[in-house]
């Protein structure tokens, strides 16, 4: 085996696969197929869309088969071409008040146009590669904008559960809201009172039978017992009127002034883009939460899921549909369902289909009033608490709260203007509010600096150092977490003067006694500033012992050239006694910290035993943050394999059920020395304790010199070699040798784990992480915009 591997990754060019002169030919084409998880949860997806759609319609002013439209294109349309396989687009309730105010603005048919522009300006978007760029918009914002958007659904929505007609605003529908009151129609509210305590209490239905009845959704049970009652009861209400299909209103060339018809298309296109970016990055969440299913579906393609939802918008608003984006609803119930790929989602367009077409008397049963309590609890869904916490955590909340007022008073364009410049204006003021202080403590002098040090505040700054006598031991604490190049510049010539003149100087971070400022090298010193941390002296030259004795009687040495301070150095001596020296100073308080609290890392960190993998350096971690095992070839042996030696397996499940991290990361690296004993193994030997421990990574092998399955990739090229080759290939393997342990298994399973594979370059000192887990993996480099989205 191992002798064809590096045969296979001799030429790393290679882009099509070759078979050998004796091997059967290639099997025919694949007989196209739907998987049983897919057929159910498309079922329970249209089950959710179907009262949805018709009530969303229903909130827009817009014909009632305008929201079937946009749901069964949606399905097919964006289901097909969409970049995130799981996501369920369709009409959403972020775009009820956009869509809205169109309609009452231009009318239908302009409004219907509108759509379509708006979608051609999607692919445009799409084809320029913006789509990360749009999740560049503040959480705050967004989060205020869907707020500001179900604030707006649920006011209108409340007058026709309470049996009226909803005003053009929310300003209107508050001051109308009175005269309601006094007219509420007993029958409307009854039903809509039943519709929203059935959407209430059917997902808390308790024990066996609960479990079983809970698996349908609460919508569908809401609009269909509220039906029911309905028509038992012999109430007179509005009901759903679908006119026939022929006389369906499609679009028309758009009328109206320029300037407001591109203001709409760029606020559509705006909600558009946005709701459904956050949507695929959310379903990339939730997918990872299933064991199995990432390797099977991979991470959402922005870009292509961009343009499949401008297609989506372009033939919704040709056929007389509603503007179209990501639903949450519909996408978490898609996930949680069990679909394994994008048929899920087009079937559920089908069932749409079928329904417009057959169902239309059983949909003419369904009171409008149910149907407004369905929305009006989903816009009441969409003012988050858990958001609110967040954004006001993170010192936002008036970027939220101005936002949200916004969308509410003035409309959702203006009110997203308003939250962008209430950002702004927030980020100014955080930039130049910075608080300056100095005082003397036990003849020590602190200047304490609180904020961002920019150039603006180089005066303050200057002034706060000059009052510092000569010679004086002054300690600079900065509690902030950006300077620029100005405030640089003037402390570090403020330092190097007040050093000059016999003083001292300690430049803190955030918490005392952590150094930020860079290390005073000597000229015999090759030191970084990473060196506390690193096994490296400073002491210039290094010497060894030889014979003879100097003239005043100690031992003779001369400078080692080859820098290893010969076998005397006494190397582990010198680490011990530099760690107490420069960094046990350093640290002590937060060891302290540690040794009182116990240990909480965040995360297991499983890589190889190879001296030059420095997991502190690679990840920026700290005492306490990671639980790190290692083992040579970063091996995760499967249960029942291990024949004796148990520490991996024991190290998993401390980390998991004991310690409670959140992530367990699997890390192999180039040049791994394991993975090029297992490429040269032969069968048969000695059997080491090296072979005997090797023989964990042997599925790798297997799995690399399967010739049916893809390469890995690192970064978009083929590996250089069979040893790279191999070493991704061994980190995708080891993270299914994971998977198979019963308490990652369980954590999985709760949601409550993830699983990562990296790969650290050793010399391009480059880190990648798995993005897609087919056979031997897709590697791609960290970039802060991926961490940021």
């Amino acid at each position: 085996m191992s002798a064809c591997v590096p045969t296979r990754a001799a030429d790393p060019n290679r882009t099509e696969r070759t078979h050998p002169p004796h091997s059967p030919p290639p099997a025919g084409p694949r007989r196209f197929r739907i998987a049983g998880a897919d057929v159910s949860a498309s079922i329970a997806v249209f089950l959710i869309a179907l009262p949805l759609s018709l009530g969303i319609a229903l909130a827009t002013g817009a014909p009632l088969q305008a929201g079937l439209v946009a749901a069964a294109v949606g399905g097919l349309v964006a289901g097909r071409l969409g970049g995130s396989p799981l996501q369920v687009s369709g009409p959403a309730a972020g775009l009820t008040v956009v869509t809205a105010d169109l309609i009452q603005r231009y009318g239908w048919r302009t409004t219907c146009a509108i759509t379509i522009l708006a979608g051609l300006a999607q692919l445009g978007l799409g084809c320029l590669r913006v789509a990360r760029g749009a999740l560049a918009v503040s959480p705050a914002i967004v989060h205020g904008m869907l707020a500001g958007i179900g604030v707006t659904i649920a006011v209108a929505q409340l007058h026709i559960v309470l049996g009226g007609t909803p005003q053009s605003s929310v300003p209107d529908n508050l001051r109308a809201l009175p005269a309601q009151l006094a007219q509420m129609r007993p029958s409307a509210v009854s039903v809509s009172v039943l519709t929203l305590a059935l959407l209430l209490l059917w997902p808390r239905l308790p024990g066996r039978a609960g479990r079983l009845l809970r698996k349908i959704p609460a919508a569908l049970v809401a609009v269909a017992g509220a039906t029911a009652a309905a028509a038992l009861a012999g109430l007179r209400l509005p009901k759903v009127d679908l006119p026939s299909w022929s006389n369906h209103a499609l679009a028309g060339l758009p009328e109206g002034p320029v300037l407001g018809l591109i203001a709409a298309v760029l606020t559509t296109t705006l909600v558009c883009s946005v709701q459904s970016l956050l949507g695929a990055v959310a379903v990339d969440k939730l997918v990872a939460g299933r064991p199995g299913l990432p390797a099977r579906v991979g991470r959402s393609r922005l870009d292509r899921e961009l343009l499949g939802q401008g297609a989506a918008n372009i033939v919704s608003g040709s056929l007389g549909g509603l503007p179209i984006a990501g639903v949450a609803v519909r996408s978490s119930a898609n996930v949680h369902a069990g679909a394994v790929s994008r048929n899920s989602t087009m079937l559920h367009g089908v069932l749409v289909v079928i329904a417009a077409l057959l169902m239309v008397p059983v949909l003419e049963l369904i009171p409008l009033a149910s149907l407004a309590a369905l929305v009006m609890a989903v816009g009441i869904q969409m003012v988050s608490l858990n958001h609110i916490r967040t954004v006001t955590r993170h010192r936002e909340v008036w970027v939220y709260a101005v936002t949200t007022l916004g969308v509410v008073s003035l409309g959702v364009l203006e009110g997203v203007a308003l939250g962008i410049a209430m950002a702004v204006g927030v980020a100014l003021h955080r930039l130049t509010r910075t608080r300056i202080t100095h005082q003397e403590r036990e003849g020590v002098h602190h200047v304490h600096v609180r904020g961002q040090l920019t150039f603006l505040a180089v005066p303050r700054l200057s002034r706060a150092l000059h009052l510092v006598p000569h010679g004086a031991d002054t300690v600079v604490e900065l509690d902030g977490s950006f300077m620029d190049h100005a405030a640089y510049e003037t402390l570090q010539d403020w330092q190097k003067t007040h050093t000059a003149q016999g003083g001292t100087v300690q430049i803190t971070g955030r918490h005392p006694g952590t150094r930020i400022s860079e290390p005073q090298a000597g000229p015999d010193c090759r030191c970084r500033p990473w060196t506390p941390w690193r096994n490296h002296q400073c002491h210039g030259p290094r010497s060894v012992p030889v014979a003879g004795k100097n003239p005043d009687g100690s031992d003779r040495s001369e400078p080692d050239p080859t820098g290893t301070g010969g076998a005397n150095g006494h190397e582990l001596a010198r680490g011990i006694s530099a760690f107490q020296r420069n960094t046990a100073p350093l640290v002590r308080s937060e060891l302290a910290r540690l040794a009182r609290e116990g240990q909480r890392p965040s995360q297991l960190f499983l890589t190889c035993a190879d001296s030059r993998l420095v997991t502190s350096m690679i990840t920026s971690s700290g005492p306490g943050d990671l639980f790190v095992v290692r083992n040579v070839g970063n091996l995760v042996p499967r249960p029942g394999e291990e024949s004796g030696d148990d520490s991996v397996a024991a190290a998993i499940e401390y980390a998991v059920d004991v310690l409670r991290v959140r992530s367990i990361t699997v890390c192999g690296h180039s040049g791994c020395g394991a993975m090029q004993a297992l490429l040269n193994s032969e069968p048969g030997g000695a059997r080491t304790p090296l072979k005997r421990w090797l023989r964990h990574g042997l599925p790798s092998l297997e799995r690399m010199a399967d010739k049916s399955l893809p390469w890995g990739t690192l970064a978009g090229r083929s590996p250089e070699d069979a040893v790279e080759l191999l070493s991704l290939t061994n980190v995708v393997q080891q993270l299914e040798h994971l998977r198979a342990h019963d308490s990652v298994a369980r954590a999985l399973d709760e949601g409550t784990l993830e699983l990562h594979g990296m790969y650290f370059h050793l010399g391009e000192a480059e880190a990648y992480l798995l993005t897609e887990r087919d056979a031997g993996g897709v590697f791609d480099r960290v970039r802060e915009s991926d961490l940021t989205a």
